[in-house]
């Protein structure tokens, strides 16, 4: 199955050289891994060297060092539920219905200055 996803070309973080002793690549990065797209792939190291400058420059992203990367922090969501009010205070308490007094036929007292 063929797909095409629009990205940004800032929504990429930069460019870096991936790969081992065999074989390395260039490599576009995002912050979602799948995101990442190879630029190009090869063995001769200072092709990939001179490779990895032109296309830094021609996305004036900078180039990244993977070797150095570290694994970002897991963020914790907002717990929903902690913000919750505890279970017996939800419940509603019913109120007995009071009668209004009515006071009739007797004057009215009004306060005045």
């Amino acid at each position: 199955m063929q797909m095409a996803i629009n990205v940004r070309v800032s929504d990429f973080i930069g460019v870096a050289l991936r790969g081992n002793d065999e074989a390395q690549a260039i490599v576009l990065v995002h912050r979602d891994p799948s995101l990442s797209v190879p630029l190009l792939v090869g063995a001769n190291d200072d092709e990939l060297v001179e490779a990895l400058a032109i296309w830094s420059e021609l996305f004036a992203l900078p180039q990244l060092d993977e070797g150095a990367r570290k694994p970002a922090a897991r963020r914790r969501r907002a717990n929903a539920i902690r913000a919750r009010r505890p279970k017996f205070l939800m419940r509603r308490r019913v109120a007995m219905a009071r009668e209004s007094s009515v006071h009739r036929e007797e004057r009215e007292i009004i306060a005045r200055n």
